[in-house]
Order: structure tokens, then C-alpha cells, then sequence
């Protein structure tokens, strides 16, 4: 097995129970979603991107065989993003529910086999296929960690942390350390390299709410157009090897345009309504 010496598995494990729990972050928001019959206007793609991932690291796990800790989370992860997809799917609008099984099977059928054939055409060897498959994992990974640009972005310019949350930067963090730490001592280049970009973003966003953390939220003409309270939704999915691949979804206010739309039909019925009055009283 590649994590038969007890630091590479208390690693592994370490790195298991951190991604666990960055898996679990979205929990709040999928009960909301459920109690209120309603997806609000959150976007599904965060979702499908770390489906995608996780069952792209189960595939190369499978390649090298002997990876159990990553196979166990990307395991759960694939259990519980389903999970999310198929509450998300029952709630959200007949536009979004199209887009999402667009893309679900866009990726997560469609891409994942091209990888599988890709790797069995042009890599005859099982190192070369180890080694086509993990740069495959390595770019997909890195290009999703580039997701929290939009939330830093944000906060420098608002000034403000209220919609990057402490605790979800820490944990996403260390897990990235966590798995940085087992791909060094497996000498695993794959699962190292993007747990590097993902500490960098990791700290950037730690130092951000240290320097904003007292600042109060500023509401200003250059914040960005219908970012409330309400409509950001911070979401975490383990997809890197069960590691830190941190998604902030950023609605795009279409609960606040649904809200404007439906207000725009009441004052129309009541202008209605007061000329219909005005007619039968002359």
C-alpha cells in the first residue's frame, strides 16, 4: 500500500477528518434551501465542479492503486455532493434545473469519459497513465482553486469580511496542509502541487479578515451589484484528493430581480385596479 507507514496514514487520516468537514460546510445552506422550498438564486456549478473532482481522484487512485485515504474521501465527497445536486435539482427553477443536468452530465459523464479513454489510448503503461492522469487532476484542481479570487476580490474592495467567514479559510487551510504534507511524504508531486496554490489563497484570505476583520461593512457605489447578505452563499467541496478546493458562490441576485419583477406585477395590478375604480366612478 502507498500509505502503509503510520506518518503517511495519521496524515492521511488527519487530512480525511479536515476534508470531511470542509464536505459538510454547505450543510446550513441545503437545509435553508429545504425548509424554504427554494434555492434562492445560489448557483449549482460549485457543486457539479466538485462531483467532477472528486470522482477524477477516485479514477487516479484506482490508477495507482494502494490509495486508500484518497479513495475514502472522494468517496464521501461523490455521496454528498449527490446529495446537494439532488436537493438542488427539486427546488431550483426549471432554467437552473436544465443548466445543472446540462453540465452534470456534461462533466461528470461526458468529461470523465474521455479522461478514462484518453488515458487507456495514449498511456499504454500504468506510469504513464499515472502520470497522464495526475497532471489531468493537477490542472483541474489548481484552475479550481482560483475560485476564491471573486471573494478576496470582494473584500478589498468593500473593505469589508463579512462575506468570507474565518473559520472556512482556517479549514480550508489545513486541509490543504494536510494533504501537501501526505503528497510530500508519498513523493506524490499530483496531490502536492495544487495544495500549494490552495495554502497561498488559504493565507491570503486569513491575512484579509486580520486586516478588515474590525472594519464595518461598507455599502458603497463600487461594491458589486446585488451582493447582500442574503444572496452570498460561501460553499466548500473537498474535490482536490478530498482536499481543499474552496468554492465561494456568489449569487447573481436573481432572488432580489424575482423579488423586484413580482413587485413590479403588484404595482401594475393595483395602477389597474385604480383606473378600473376611477372608470366606474366617472
Amino acid at each position: 500500500m502507498a500509505d502503509d507507514t503510520p506518518m503517511v496514514f495519521i496524515v492521511g487520516v488527519l487530512g480525511n477528518i479536515a476534508s470531511f468537514i470542509c464536505f459538510l460546510a454547505p450543510l446550513p445552506t441545503f437545509y435553508r434551501v429545504c425548509k424554504k422550498k427554494t434555492t434562492e438564486g445560489f448557483q449549482s456549478l460549485p457543486y457539479v465542479a466538485a462531483l467532477f473532482s472528486a470522482m477524477l481522484w477516485i479514477f487516479y487512485a484506482y490508477i495507482k492503486t494502494g490509495e486508500i485515504l484518497l479513495i475514502t474521501i472522494n468517496a464521501f465527497g461523490c455521496f454528498i455532493e449527490t446529495i446537494y445536486l439532488v436537493i438542488y435539482i427539486t427546488y431550483c427553477p426549471k432554467k437552473a434545473r436544465i443548466f445543472t443536468l446540462k453540465m452534470i452530465f456534461l462533466f461528470n459523464f461526458g468529461v470523465i469519459f474521455l479522461v478514462i479513454l484518453l488515458t487507456h489510448v495514449l498511456a499504454k503503461e500504468r506510469t504513464a497513465r499515472i502520470e497522464l492522469l495526475g497532471w489531468i487532476c493537477v490542472v483541474l484542481s489548481t484552475s479550481v482553486f482560483a475560485a476564491p479570487l471573486s471573494i478576496i476580490k470582494v473584500v478589498i474592495r468593500t473593505k469589508s469580511v463579512e462575506f468570507m467567514p474565518f473559520t472556512l479559510s482556517l479549514l480550508l487551510t489545513i486541509s490543504a496542509i494536510m494533504w501537501l504534507s501526505y503528497g510530500i511524504l508519498l513523493k506524490d508531486i499530483y496531490v502536492t502541487l495544487p495544495n500549494i496554490v490552495g495554502i497561498t489563497f488559504g493565507t491570503i484570505q486569513m491575512v484579509l479578515y486580520a486586516i478588515y476583520r474590525k472594519n464595518t461593512p461598507v455599502k458603497d457605489q463600487k461594491q458589486p451589484e446585488n451582493i447582500t447578505d442574503e444572496n452570498v452563499n460561501t460553499t466548500v467541496s473537498g474535490g482536490n484528493q478530498g482536499a481543499n478546493t474552496g468554492f465561494v458562490d456568489i449569487e447573481i441576485g436573481e432572488k432580489k430581480q424575482t423579488e423586484k419583477k413580482q413587485e413590479q406585477g403588484v404595482n401594475a395590478r393595483d395602477q389597474i385596479e385604480n383606473n378600473t375604480k376611477t372608470r366606474e366612478g366617472i
